[in-house]
């Protein structure tokens, strides 16, 4: 048994709320290698999302495993929620924008996602949980991204915190203003930092028009996902619900955007990544079919927390 217990993610208790004059400039920005549109699916009880990273795109923007999309104003679409399902060797971030979801798990955690709220979850050795939503009609809007944890971490002690709208600081630019989920941003710290993956998060709203640069280091996987309007970087438009995955061009500095006519809101990835090897099956992710083979195995036999 892995007993080796990591650092649990910093969590601001109180937001910060600040206004730049001048945003981080970035001369040499990177260029968009390749844009993304969601496959529609259904999950949990018949949830209708859209799958943003899929599988097949985890080596090329690891450490990221999945990003999640749901929305709709259908009660049809999400009523019957997540019920209880395992995971195992990963986190998972839920991020909401309409609509209330309960969180219930086995280690004994349960929390209310609003809008504006963020839950993060390490699975670690492994948890239950279930997901539901706690209305009847109106409508229910955010993402899910699972985070990998790195090989020495994936059998840590389960780990939960819901971060209400208030605990997450935000700042403000000309035409811009920006929500820190995770990591820092103009030297704006996040509601939570992560050492082995050093992930940054951003909810961005720009105006018509408004720029917003982020510098990231050369070696950090990004991309960004348009949720309302559009946004233009180093030349390529990129369209509502669709995804861009930013170069690594070495001599870059990180990313500009440049909001479309209607404006636009986008959430900002970007990581380092783990170059591990990755072996997933369903809601385990570890390093090999052995390990998958075991997490199955103790899931089978109620041996997970």
């Amino acid at each position: 048994m892995n007993t080796y217990t990591p650092a649990r993610p910093t969590v601001a208790t109180t937001a910060t709320v600040a206004t730049m004059s001048n945003a981080q400039p970035v001369n040499n920005p990177r260029p968009v290698e390749r844009l993304v549109q969601g496959q529609a699916t259904s999950d949990g009880a018949g949830v209708k999302l859209v799958r943003v990273l899929t599988q097949n795109l985890q080596r090329r923007l690891d450490p990221f495993l999945m990003l999640d999309n749901f929305g709709t104003d259908n009660p049809g679409d999400y009523i019957g929620g997540f019920p209880d399902h395992p995971h195992r060797g990963f986190e998972t971030v839920t991020y909401m924008l309409q609509g209330r979801m309960r969180h219930r798990d086995s280690a004994g955690n349960e929390g209310l996602l609003v809008p504006g709220s963020v839950q993060w979850m390490t699975a670690g050795r492994g948890v239950i949980h279930s997901e539901m939503p706690e209305q009847q009609d109106g409508a229910m809007e955010g993402f899910q991204l699972w985070l990998n944890l790195p090989g020495r971490d994936k059998l840590c002690a389960p780990w939960y915190r819901d971060i209400a709208a208030d605990e997450i600081p935000e700042f403000t630019l000309p035409g811009a203003t920006v929500r820190v989920i995770a990591g820092a941003s103009h030297g704006v710290a996040g509601a939570v930092q992560r050492e082995a993956t050093a992930v940054l998060y951003l909810d961005v709203h720009l105006q018509p028009g408004a720029h917003f640069s982020q510098p990231l280091p050369a070696g950090h996987n990004a991309f960004f996902y348009v949720y309302r309007g559009s946004a233009t970087a180093a030349g390529t438009e990129v369209k509502r619900l669709r995804m861009a995955i930013m170069a690594n061009t070495p001599d870059s500095e990180g990313i500009s955007l440049q909001a479309g006519f209607e404006g636009a809101r986008l959430i900002l990835i970007a990581g380092q990544p783990l170059n591990e090897p990755i072996a997933q099956h369903g809601p385990f992710v570890m390093n090999t079919n052995e390990e998958i083979f075991q997490a199955v195995e103790d899931f089978r036999a109620g041996r997970l927390a």
